[in-house]
């Protein structure tokens, strides 16, 4: 939305003025005379310096940070505004002091601290800005805060994990292409003469004549086939930005093999952690479902949540209609069933939470572990694919002699 400047006068007859982020000059209108201010001047502004402190990158560690720091302050009483102003002044980082003088200048405003953030997403993650809204609205705003700091620390040490066991299979992934395309490009082209005759007698093997035209095309085409993928990934990159590409690269997370399920039940798993950390303080249903859907991260199974919370809203219990939206399993299902039966959808829900991270993590830690094999074996069977292509000649021409 955009920001509109006013000058207005409050009932002792002062000049006030600030800014506003409004849908239209008539909301803002509205939104000063709510607060008893007489509007003077009301004009749209121009974006600015805050439109590009939105694009400034703060790592997730150093928001998780942030998090638990703001938590602690608003816990022991300190009010917002103030401990805002506190973590700015000892922000060390440029790009998050940036971002939160950005931000306690807008919640001054009287916008609210979601809205403020929500500006920043490239700080401050969807599951983030939703969590701090059901806080602030259900009243449980340093509880969320302290879920978000110790979620977003898992999820970094799960990906720190993840890239350690990632960073041998990458060095052989790099190393093993480097050396196979000098091998083609370079080594294999050497061989194209000693080979013609056996061209001419039709005696070539099939698998050397494609090797020997492979290495061809990419001596002759190599540079624009190169071009040609850089082209195709900024496409990519650039269809992904809008709404259809992110709801396709969701759909592929959740259907990749192997990958595809843990992906599913980590979402599932977010899902159900907001949706009953949000119940037990006592936030409605309804209200719950709308922010804990968004939390889940994959737009896919935030759709099937949708469809369930329209079934709630016409009296049907809530594990019907998950359980058709096939994405949930059927244990979580049957759990959330019972638990409705027995008035323990909040408890219920936070241990399934618990359940599904302890046992995706095992899973992800084992296929990462198999995919250091998996990468010397696919690597062994290119290079064993060469020589044979390379040696079977060479043993005919020895047979003919």
């Amino acid at each position: 939305m955009p920001d509109f400047a006013y000058v207005a006068r409050n009932m002792q007859g002062q000049k006030v003025s600030g800014k506003l982020t409004a849908q239209s000059e008539g909301e803002v209108i509205n939104s000063l005379n709510a607060k008893s201010l007489f509007p003077i001047e009301v004009k749209l502004e121009k974006q600015g310096t805050r439109f590009r402190i939105g694009g400034k990158r703060v790592s997730p560690q150093q928001a998780a940070t942030f998090y638990a720091q703001l938590a602690s302050l608003v816990r022991s009483g300190v009010p917002l505004m103030r401990s805002l102003n506190v973590l700015n002044e000892q922000a060390s980082n440029p790009a998050l002091k940036a971002v939160l003088e950005d931000v306690r200048g807008r919640v001054e405003e009287g916008e609210p601290l979601d809205a403020a953030m929500a500006r920043h997403p490239r700080a401050f993650s969807d599951m983030a800005i939703n969590m701090v809204r059901a806080g602030a609205e259900g009243g449980f705003l340093e509880d969320a805060l302290e879920r978000v700091a110790a979620f977003t620390e898992e999820q970094e040490d799960l990906k720190g994990r993840t890239l350690s066991a990632l960073a041998y299979p990458i060095f052989l992934a790099v190393v093993g292409s480097v050396i196979l395309t000098f091998l083609i490009v370079f080594f294999v082209p050497s061989f194209e003469e000693m080979f013609a005759r056996l061209r001419e007698r039709g005696q070539l093997p099939a698998i050397t004549d494609w090797l020997l035209w492979f290495s061809g095309t990419l001596n002759s085409y190599g540079l624009f086939i190169l071009i040609g993928i850089i082209g195709l990934f900024v496409y990519f990159r650039t269809a992904l930005k809008s709404e259809i590409g992110k709801r396709r690269l969701d759909y592929f997370k959740i259907k990749v093999p192997l990958l595809g399920s843990i992906m599913l039940d980590l979402s599932v798993a977010r899902f159900c952690r907001v949706l009953g950390t949000m119940l037990k303080n006592g936030v409605p249903i309804l209200r719950a479902l709308e922010i804990s859907r968004e939390a889940a991260g994959n737009r896919i199974l935030a759709s099937a949540i949708e469809e369930a919370s329209e079934n709630i809203s016409s009296g049907e219990s809530l594990a019907s209609p998950l359980s058709s939206s096939g994405y949930f399993p059927k244990t979580v299902v049957e759990m959330i069933s019972v638990a409705e039966e027995s008035n323990s959808l909040d408890r219920v829900l936070v241990e399934i939470a618990d359940g599904l991270e302890r046992r995706t993590t095992r899973r992800l830690d084992l296929a990462v572990r198999l995919l250091e094999p998996i990468m010397l074996l696919v690597m062994a069977f290119i290079v064993l694919i060469v020589v044979i292509a390379l040696l079977l000649p060479v043993f005919r021409m020895s047979s003919a002699l």
